[in-house]
Parts: structure tokens; sequence; C-alpha cells
């Protein structure tokens, strides 16, 4: 069963968020602020932590970048009357894996959770099945109907980021960004590599990589 830890100073929020997880199957733990969910986190393992942002004694930000400072690997999902654009960036800087708006509607809480959880049991095993198609990250090697073969450390990287949330749209920048880091590139580069994968995968019968025009790409299972 997977362990919750909810920080969030409005306590009927609280009890409801609780409320919610503990009927899917999660067990919760309840703190009021940052420092307490620190102090619980010392003597407690906690699959994922669900945090508010504005509290007394340390808020939202403060404890995401202590947890990260920490060496807290956990995902994070941020709940917050805030919304603007500013808000959302530093929660994104600070280490936060997701972010929702209040008032938040508890049903899509629990699909949030859900998803930040696969991913973080992909990226712990390092390892992706998608149908009879296994990504072995460690190794850069795919395996399709029993044959392996190694992929280019680009490519692979740029498959199993995109195939870890199947989907989701990544744009030009953020697959720029992600893969090559601080190395000089154009989005051409990007493009080029998009269509190797497709030929290697061209015969796939468990996903595709869709092209959205003038924003980006995704991966969609068959």
């Amino acid at each position: 069963m997977h362990k919750i830890l909810i920080v969030e100073d409005d306590r009927e929020l609280l009890l409801l968020f609780s409320r919610v997880l503990e009927k899917n199957g999660y067990s919760v733990i309840g703190a009021q602020n940052g420092r307490e969910a620190l102090e619980l986190l010392k003597n407690d393992y906690f699959d994922l932590v669900i945090s508010d942002i504005m509290m007394p004694v340390m808020n939202g930000y403060e404890l995401v970048g202590a947890l990260r400072e920490g060496g807290y690997s956990m995902p994070v999902l941020m709940i917050t009357a805030k919304d603007a654009f500013d808000d959302m960036r530093l929660g994104f800087v600070s280490g936060v894996d997701d972010y929702m708006v209040k008032p938040v509607n508890v049903n899509e809480m629990v699909l949030r959770v859900g998803a930040l959880l696969r991913r973080a049991k992909i990226q712990s095993e390092r390892r992706l099945v998608i149908g009879e198609t296994v990504l072995e990250y460690d190794s850069l090697t795919a395996t399709v109907g029993g044959e392996s073969f190694v992929l280019p450390q680009k490519e692979f990287s740029m498959l199993y980021k995109m195939a870890s949330s199947p989907g989701k749209i990544f744009t030009r920048q953020q697959l720029m960004d992600e893969i090559w880091g601080y190395d000089p590139i154009d989005t051409h580069t990007v493009d080029v590599h998009i269509g190797r994968l497709r030929d290697r995968f061209r015969d796939s019968r468990d996903f595709s990589i869709v092209t959205i025009r003038g924003v980006g790409y995704k991966v969609v299972k068959q």
C-alpha cells in the first residue's frame, strides 16, 4: 500500500483529501506545515507528498526545496489557490512534479496521484514496458517480440522520456532542454531523431510517435 503525506494547514481540506485517498486504497498521514512534514519524514517513508503552498512556519516552496536538498526524490503534487504562471514556475523550479489549483476536483487528484506514482516506479526500476516492447534504461536496450537491440543514447532517452508519459505532448524545446541540456542544437536535430525512432519502430503494434503540428510530439499506445 502506497503511503502519502499530505501537508495542508486547512484542517477541513486535510480531512477531505485524506478520506478520498484512503477510500482509494492509500495510507495517509497529515501535517499542517512544512516543518511538521520534515519531522515526520525523519522517521517514516512516504511514496508521495501532497502539499499546499501558503502555510505558517514553513511554506510549500520551502518544504520542496528542503526535500530536494535533503536527497528526497519522491514525487510532490502542489495544491494551491495561486494560479499565476510565475507561481507555477517557482513551484516547478523548486522541484514540484505536478500542480493543481484550488478548488480541487478530488477525482482528478486521485488520477494525478496514480500517474505520479506510476512514473516514480518507472524511474526507480529504470525499465519501461509498453505491450511487448521493453525499454531498459541502464543498457539503452529495446526488446521487441523477444529480439533486443541497442539504441543510440539520445534516441533512447527521447523515446523513454515520451513513453514514460504516454499521451503527453512534449514540445521540441522541452526535448532539447531535457535530452541535450546545454549542448547547442536546433529543433531540426529533434526532428531527425524522431524520424530515426519512427523508422526503427515502424512495425510496432505497441505504440506510435505522433506529431502535434506546430507544438511537438507524443507517444500514443496502440
